[in-house]
């Protein structure tokens, strides 16, 4: 007999592959419609898709997913948007960061379970935002949660792009609660930050961790208007920017920028950590990565 906890774990990794399934045909249909411009002679970009398995200590299965990367498109230099279901007991280190974060018993019981999905895009024009989106589901025997979010990180911002990204989001937040955008924002705002270069890596968004109110299907739901709140948020800008003409100087901010987000990756993501110590497939961890940066 299915339990209701396999019930709640299976709907939600089915939701986080149909928000996948969703944004992959946007973003396709996205590289279609791009038909003028320095980059309307290449190929229209499509997704390679491949498998990704991780393997217990034992030889074991624990778990796997879909790595989807779009490479050298029209409008998207690098884009990835990868999902995943993994299980198994977590290592030491892992085990020493759940309890950091408050999670108890861990050592007596090391078992987890955690899906999601997870989004990355770089773009051909220096005027179209970098975007990072995910949402998750994670469960340990003691403790479970939601999290996830998304953030703008354009090189040259343009400010009605930013109030659209904002303002969508907090349509989709409001109805959970009136205070729940601005506490989110706050919370993306402090995340996003790099202590080490004392500024943010972009504009901002939403962001959440360890969202458990007691109540599984009401986080569900939020969990579900951030994901949806994703497509209306971004699209429009990408739309909007990319026939913007570019000049060499604009593609130099880029560039320079772009270090800034492979900085933030390696050095703080809670994601990458954890993926890079729980054994899963490297390049789909790394998948943020820009495919080319620049430091000076």
């Amino acid at each position: 007999m299915t339990t209701a906890l396999e019930q709640e774990r299976a709907q939600a990794a089915a939701w986080f592959h149909a928000l996948r399934d969703e944004i992959v045909a946007s973003f396709e249909a996205l590289e279609d419609r791009q038909t003028t411009g320095p980059t309307a002679g290449l190929p229209a970009g499509r997704f390679e898709v491949s498998q990704t398995t991780r393997q217990s200590d034992d030889g074991t299965d624990a778990g796997g997913g879909l790595m989807s990367v779009m490479r050298g498109g029209r409008v998207f230099e690098k884009v990835g948007v990868n999902i995943s279901t993994v299980y198994g007991d977590l290592g030491p280190a892992a085990q020493k960061a759940m309890a950091a974060r408050g999670v108890p018993g861990m050592e007596s019981d090391p078992r987890f379970w955690a899906s999601g999905i997870s989004l990355v895009a770089h773009m051909q024009n220096p005027h179209a935002p970098a975007v990072h989106m995910n949402t998750r589901m994670f469960w340990t025997p003691h403790a479970w949660w939601f999290g996830g979010g998304s953030d703008l990180n354009p090189c040259i911002e343009y400010p009605q792009d930013t109030a659209h990204f904002h303002d969508v989001q907090r349509a989709h937040l409001t109805p959970h609660g009136d205070d729940l955008y601005p506490k989110l924002k706050a919370w993306a705002d402090e995340y996003f930050f790099i202590p080490h270069r004392n500024r943010a890596r972009g504009v901002g968004g939403i962001f959440m961790d360890d969202r458990n109110s007691g109540n599984w299907a009401a986080d569900f739901a939020l969990t579900q208007d951030i994901g949806r709140a994703f497509l209306p948020a971004y699209v429009p800008l990408v739309d909007m920017r990319r026939d913007t003409p570019w000049t060499e100087a604009d593609k130099e901010t880029q560039l320079i920028h772009r270090g800034l987000y492979a900085e933030y990756n390696l050095v703080y993501d809670r994601g990458t950590k954890f993926g890079l110590a729980t054994g899963h497939d490297a390049n789909a961890v790394l998948m943020s990565l820009p495919p080319m940066a620049k430091w000076i």
